[in-house]
């Protein structure tokens, strides 16, 4: 756990994405806050079974994509919730790392939790079919990304900027042919690639299938105005019109996750503490290498909480 920050100063609450899972995930908070134990009980008659296979695993069940999106919704929305019962500060912004921005619009009220855990469920069954196992890839690249983007110009094949996650380290995506030879080539340009453990190459033109296939359900999904505003991942911009979250949100499983930029326009916003919801410290780290005078702090269990809130 980051250090305790005192719950005063402009709140930016952040949600995270793949990646953040581990069992026992929103367990901890669950017994502890009814608000908490609430949102376990909607994602269990959403998804049966998730909440035992986060509880218990195993843990390569988890993993996959399908059941992973919708128990990071849970886990973050719990804890979201248990801190605004236990006196939280409402925020005055919300972001989410690729679905995370679902889990960001339930804390805003502009998305209803049933139809987060629905939609996130749906897209990781998409996005895991949309490409057959082994034809994709996606690397992390620590440089300059505007050599990256030197490089990716002369690759053949698809290979595209999915994460743009701190000012040094951006994720590429694609069929892995292309992806290999981007690595090769950004090794000799003094650049390191690594490999990425992913079951889809996610967020590139390869997920176009997967965002054909979710996109009757986020236009037919009912949305409501924001709360607060929430800046979304393939725009860098706060959204304050519910008509406009479908399209993000469709928008967002073949675009880049643009997260440098967000956070910076968070703190252009007037943000200076930055919450990250659930399980992991994945966004509290990359916050930190962003603007590394940000006051930044993870809560994930009701100890957490207490301390943030003491």
């Amino acid at each position: 756990m980051s250090a305790p920050v005192q719950a005063r100063g402009v709140i930016a609450a952040l949600f995270p994405g793949q990646g953040s899972h581990a069992l026992g995930m929103g367990q901890a908070v669950a017994a502890h806050s009814p608000e908490a134990r609430a949102v376990m009980d909607a994602a269990e008659a959403a998804v049966p079974g998730l909440t035992g296979l986060m509880r218990d695993g195993p843990l390569e069940d988890l993993t996959l994509t399908a059941n992973q999106q919708p128990a990071l919704v849970a886990a973050s929305v719990a804890v979201y919730r248990a801190y605004l019962a236990a006196g939280g500060p409402v925020p005055a912004f919300a972001a989410g790392h690729s679905l995370g921005e679902f889990s960001a619009h339930v804390a805003a009220g502009s998305l209803t939790l049933g139809d987060a855990l629905r939609l996130t469920r749906r897209r990781g069954e998409l996005m895991q079919a949309a490409v057959p196992a082994g034809v994709g890839a996606m690397s992390a690249v620590m440089g300059d990304p505007d050599v990256l983007r030197e490089v990716l110009a002369g690759v053949d094949g698809v290979a595209e900027i999915a994460n743009l996650n701190a000012p040094t380290q951006t994720v590429i995506s694609g069929e892995k042919a292309a992806v290999d030879a981007a690595g090769a080539a950004l090794k000799a340009r003094g650049l390191k690639a690594i490999p990425l453990k992913v079951s889809a190459p996610f967020h590139c033109s390869l997920m176009t299938p997967a965002r054909e296939g979710l996109a009757g359900d986020l236009h037919a999904t009912a949305y409501r105005t924001p709360a607060f505003p929430v800046v979304a991942n393939v725009t860098a911009e706060p959204v304050t019109d519910a008509t406009l979250i479908a399209p993000l949100l469709e928008a967002q499983i073949t675009g880049s996750v643009r997260w440098v930029q967000t956070v910076q326009r968070l703190a252009a916003l007037g943000a200076d503490t930055f919450v990250e919801f659930g399980q992991g410290t994945v966004l509290t780290g990359l916050v930190k290498r962003i603007l590394p005078d940000a006051r930044t702090v993870n809560l994930h269990t009701p100890e957490d909480i207490a301390a943030f809130l003491a």
